[in-house]
């Protein structure tokens, strides 16, 4: 029953009428009767909170959503590849002959200029065959102009008929036969000479010497293997990174496409290049072909050493300034499989919009893929839009909501 503030109380067939007020003074003591607006106050307000707290836990909030922002930027599509920092030209120094190296004159590092001497191999072998030459040159050449001054007397007096004309055709004989003596002799000279000058090894071309295989004293024998004894780079400034490339990527690779590569040695630095040749050579590593794609780097600073691993993109396509969406807005799909729309026609995608607090299907016509963003070629997308790419709580994920207070 309740009880206004004047209840009328029926009992023994009378009507009894009295304030509440004067009911709570009755029972209350003559101290505590002062009070009671407070009592009230705070019953007003246990009944408004209970209210206030019904709103916030006792709904729930429609589900939430991780979105994030349709951009405008750039979309690359690259080939990542493994190479190697090498010399755009590396020369190979060896021998043509066999000896003991006398002297080197050139180290690790050292600048060198086309003929200038490397190392020396022991020459006094080669010296004395030279010499053995020569003088049998000499000798066979004496005899060859004595015997020409033969012949012209042996003809003179045939002409006179003073001796047979046999005995000067034999004397011709002769001397033609020098002849063939003298030349021989000339080219076992030239021969020896030739080898005499290898015993000087030296550079072909100007350039750094990046290895010495050789030593003061060591033996090298150049038999059917040139030995190696440097190898001289010609320009450092200018290097190139052979790179493994995989078949499935080197089809839509072109020279002159632009590259990116970092170095172990310098985590921090991106170092820029271009690809400069395409190699046809497939290089095939248990059942695996890759191809040499060769980009090209300046390294004016030198700070890029022959030797080091690279780890190289090369931009197979780029769009700038282009409306682009991450991938994962392209994998979202809502919780709620039955409220899936049919699939999108072919060759065209599908991404989720977050409008007005809901979850609304855009069909988009897809570009470029880098495999971080998308280009959107077409479709009702504006840079701004937020493009729902995960269910944050949404019925049916698997997560609560947390819920937005509401008096």
């Amino acid at each position: 029953m309740s009880i206004s503030p004047d209840t009328e109380v029926k009992g023994r067939g009378k009507v009894l009428s009295f304030p509440v007020s004067r009911i709570a003074a009755l029972h209350a003591g003559p101290g505590l009767r002062r009070y009671w607006p407070i009592g009230a106050a705070l019953a007003f307000i246990l009944v408004v909170g209970g209210a206030v707290l019904f709103g916030i836990f006792g709904t729930k909030n429609p589900a939430q959503y991780a979105t994030t922002q349709v951009t405008r930027g750039i979309v690359a599509r690259t080939a990542t590849a493994t190479g190697t920092v090498n010399p755009v030209l590396t020369i190979i120094v060896g021998t043509y002959v066999s000896g003991v190296i006398q002297n080197i004159y050139c180290d690790y590092n050292t600048q060198v200029r086309a003929g200038q001497v490397c190392a020396r191999i022991d020459p006094r072998p080669y010296q004395a065959t030279f010499d053995q030459y020569s003088a049998q040159l000499a000798r066979d050449q004496a005899s060859l102009d004595k015997d020409r001054k033969d012949l012209a007397r042996y003809q003179q007096l045939a002409g006179e008929n003073s001796i047979a004309r046999q005995q000067a055709e034999d004397q011709a004989y002769l001397v033609n036969q020098d002849e063939g003596t003298v030349k021989l002799d000339q080219a076992l000279v030239e021969s020896a000479k030739l080898n005499l000058d290898y015993t000087n090894i030296v550079s072909p071309v100007d350039g750094t010497v990046v290895s010495r295989n050789v030593t003061g004293g060591q033996t090298v024998a150049a038999s059917f293997q040139t030995p190696t004894l440097f190898l001289i780079a010609t320009d450092l400034k200018q290097m190139e990174v052979d790179t493994n490339t995989s078949e499935d990527d080197v089809g839509s690779i072109r020279v002159n496409d632009k590259a990116t590569f970092t170095v172990d040695a310098f985590p921090q630095r991106t170092f820029t290049g271009s690809v400069t040749q395409l190699r046809q050579s497939p290089q095939t590593v248990q059942n695996v072909v890759t191809y040499d794609v060769v980009v090209g780097v300046d390294n004016g600073d030198l700070a890029l050493l022959p030797g080091m691993t690279a780890s190289t993109r090369i931009v197979i396509e780029q769009k700038n300034d282009v409306l682009r969406v991450p991938d994962q807005a392209l994998r979202y799909t809502p919780g709620a499989a039955a409220n899936v729309p049919a699939a999108p026609p072919a060759g065209h995608e599908r991404v989720w919009v977050l409008r007005n607090g809901e979850p609304v299907s855009v069909i988009i016509t897809t570009g470029v893929d880098d495999g971080n963003f998308t280009e959107i070629v077409q479709g009702d997308l504006h840079a701004g839009d937020l493009v729902i790419t995960a269910d944050a709580g949404a019925p049916g994920s698997g997560k609560t909501a947390l819920p937005a207070p509401r008096l």
